[in-house]
């Protein structure tokens, strides 16, 4: 039994309230657990919105029964949240599962570089925002035999679809951002989390766009949101086994 030590209950809790979030999205959800040293990254991917999203959390140490080489496994969501002790900071690694198609294709590691262009906190949550207001108005005005599945996707791919002021950042990665807690305001006292790419600088602004080949991210103090930009195929895709 492999036990993941977090390094306080609040990273505990962080990490139930991600794994809680994807399971209200899919109940079947599955996430991917790399870890090394005393840093984890947890991977997963929210139907519907076409993005993965990363959550980071600290390692008091890094595992039990003598485990000292790297994890790297795909678990079911649910197990592993049922699994979190919060009062005692710790969570059981589940049982691997097979992994969905997306699990073995990840963002690289490295290479990232930042993007300019990207605006300010307030400014992505007011396009969210506006965004989820239209689909509702738009959607809310379809005559009944109008509202199918196929003109609500077509509706919902034209509004998430666009870019973000000029960055090529898809209003689908922030809107996902939103739903998993990644863009709520940042209290002004509150350090990132040490040793996590939230928080590589303690000043840092609060939101960041980076890009690494094919892959776009959106860097936030809780977590990231990775999208493959549109129109570059399969060009520098990440296979990590």
């Amino acid at each position: 039994m492999t036990v993941l030590h977090l390094a306080d209950d609040g990273e505990a809790a962080d990490l139930a309230a991600f794994l809680g979030r994807l399971i209200h999205y899919d109940r079947a959800a599955a996430v991917r657990l790399q870890a090394a040293g005393t840093k984890l990254a947890v991977f997963g991917r929210p139907p519907s919105f076409e993005v993965l999203a990363i959550r980071t959390a600290r390692l008091a140490k890094p595992y039990e029964n003598g485990l000292e080489v790297g994890l790297d496994v795909t678990v079911s969501a649910g197990e592993l949240l049922e699994s979190v002790d919060e009062q005692a900071a710790t969570a059981v690694v589940p049982t691997a599962v097979t992994g969905p198609p997306w699990a073995g294709v990840l963002p690289p590691r490295g290479g990232w570089r930042p993007e300019p262009g990207l605006p300010a906190p307030d400014a992505v949550r007011r396009t969210v925002a506006a965004a989820v207001a239209e689909f509702r108005s738009r959607t809310g005005e379809l005559a009944p035999e109008r509202r199918t599945r196929a003109e609500l996707d077509r509706v919902g791919r034209e509004i998430w679809s666009r870019s973000i002021g000029g960055t090529g950042l898809p209003v689908r990665a922030a809107h996902a951002a939103q739903a998993l807690g990644f863009l709520r305001p940042r209290p002004t006292d509150a350090p990132g989390a040490p040793g996590t790419p939230e928080a590589e600088t303690s000043g840092e602004r609060e939101l960041g766009l980076f890009s690494s080949g094919a892959w776009l991210r959106l860097r936030t103090p809780y977590g990231s949101i990775a999208v493959r930009r549109a129109g570059l195929g399969a060009l520098d895709v990440s296979v990590r086994r």
